[in-house]
């Protein structure tokens, strides 16, 4: 994917059909009650279709979270037109799935500042995966701070806020 001097890069084409398919399994796996597979990694988020209305949802990676307060931050990796983040934006109270466990949270939509550091941060943890997901959404993956700072800051970045008295709970 090439960006174009001056514009905005190019997400790539968001999955249909069949491709669809294997993206779908991790829903089908919290349904089953599968969550504690993914680890902390992925959540399951429950929205509302903003049009039709129903219950939709879908697994997000974690790319930030805070265990203290009970908050997760996601990225909307096929940019801002996706529909949870659009759904999220019209109403920003829903659930999430962690485990499998279920929260009430409140979607924060954070400014490109703040989604530049969590992109640097997110690639000292994982730094094969911040390179593959950058170069899949045609954005700057040499793998340098530089590159995951503006990577970061193109990318819409969500906290998802506990509101259910989050509380952790320590593991013996």
């Amino acid at each position: 994917m090439t960006t174009h001097q001056g514009s905005a890069p190019r997400r790539p084409r968001r999955p249909a059909g069949w491709r669809r398919v294997p993206l779908r399994l991790p829903v089908l796996l919290f349904k089953a009650g599968l969550a504690p597979l993914f680890g902390k990694r992925l959540l399951l988020l429950h929205h509302t279709g903003r049009v039709s209305g129903l219950d939709r949802r879908t697994v997000l990676e974690v790319v930030a979270y805070d265990s203290e307060c009970g908050s997760w931050t996601v990225a909307a990796g096929f940019g801002p037109a996706s529909d949870w983040y659009q759904n999220l934006r019209r109403r920003p109270h829903t659930v999430v799935q962690f485990g499998n466990r279920h929260h009430t949270v409140t979607a924060h939509f954070l400014p490109a500042e703040t989604g530049a550091e969590i992109m640097a941060d997110y690639s000292r943890r994982h730094p094969r995966t911040a390179r593959r997901l950058c170069a899949f959404m045609g954005l700057p993956s040499d793998g340098s701070e530089t590159a995951f700072l503006t990577a970061g800051s193109t990318i819409p970045f969500v906290r998802l806020d506990a509101s259910d008295g989050y509380r952790q709970v320590p593991v013996p």
